[in-house]
């Protein structure tokens, strides 16, 4: 398994098994087939809503021994709703009683916008809590409590982009270690990429598959990723799934992915992403690639009344 290392000598299996859109009554068996198959990374986050099915999965695995905890790099999010000093501990708290853990690996901010407690997608104005209500170094403030108090063994950042990590950073005690952030050839997010790697940021790559589903379900029109041609002849010459090249090109850059999947074969064939190495000819094919293009846009934090911008969320020159 390759792996990220992080000051203290933690270290992160750089792939991972997301389960955003992962239904409770799926997620179970994924988590057990995945963690049969190897996997020891496992994204997830209070508002995907499945949490509590994800942790009976855990308690099974470490109970009868499949895996013991300290093999397991689990990863969550604090949702927009918590973003208040007051909030954070208390969201802290439910997503370790849902996993049945004592402590996380990972603890991330899971978007740098505020919304009102209790909300989980905004509808109007008055679901918002601008900056000045929820400043973003309060919130940090409060993930470096959880730091303090070993409840998260390492804190990090989400949809972050270069202005919002050094708003972070400059006032922080703790700093951040991981911007997890939409990541795949379509959109290599150069630029801030090279942020990370200077301040020590290791970055995680969701939607490392290119997220199709949005363009199904007419939410973006862009290409599909795993449909493109020179990644196909790239798959072909290494006889492996373009989901498989995609998968290894993160990795090779230095990144850890967490693609989605509930399907068995699925799973365990992401996995295999494991054994392919790309030349220095595949990595030149795949850095040529057509876009920028993004999957998520996120536009339900920046519409109906929103006080936040795009420029709050991405790059504005990637």
């Amino acid at each position: 398994m390759k792996r990220l290392k992080f000051a203290n000598g933690d270290t992160m299996p750089a792939l991972g098994l997301g389960t955003w859109r992962s239904k409770p009554n799926e997620v179970y068996e994924a988590v057990l087939h995945a963690i049969k198959t190897g996997y020891r990374h496992i994204d997830c986050a209070h508002v995907y809503k499945n949490e509590k099915e994800i942790g009976d999965a855990l308690n099974r695995a470490i109970s009868e021994g499949w895996v013991k905890r300290e093999e397991l790099w689990i990863t969550s999010k604090l949702w927009n709703d918590s973003h208040l000093k007051a909030d954070v501990l208390p969201a802290m708290e439910t997503t370790l009683k849902n996993l049945q853990l004592d402590y996380l690996d990972l603890y991330l901010v899971h978007w740098p916008v505020a919304i009102k407690k209790g909300v989980d997608f905004p509808s109007g104005p008055g679901d918002f809590l601008t900056y000045q209500e929820a400043p973003l170094s309060e919130t940090w403030m409060a993930m470096e409590t959880l730091w303090d108090k070993k409840l998260a063994r390492h804190i990090g950042l989400s949809n972050f982009n270069t202005l919002k990590l050094d708003e972070i950073r400059k006032d922080a005690r703790v700093q951040p270690e991981v911007n997890q952030v939409e990541l795949h050839p379509y959109l290599p997010q150069e630029k801030l990429k090279a942020y990370c790697d200077k301040h020590a940021i290791w970055l995680t790559g969701y939607g490392p598959l290119g997220a199709a589903y949005r363009v199904a379900n007419d939410e973006v029109d862009h290409p599909i990723l795993l449909e493109d041609g020179d990644l196909k002849k790239v798959a072909q010459k290494h006889q492996a799934t373009v989901a498989q090249v995609v998968l290894a090109w993160g990795m090779q850059r230095g990144t850890s992915v967490v693609p989605k999947s509930t399907n068995p074969q699925r799973i365990t064939e992401n996995f295999g992403a494991l054994q392919i190495s790309l030349d220095e000819a595949d990595m030149e094919v795949i850095q040529n690639l057509k876009g920028p293009f993004r999957y998520t846009p996120g536009p339900a934090w920046v519409e109906n009344g929103s006080p936040y911008s795009y420029s709050d969320l991405w790059e504005e020159n990637i």
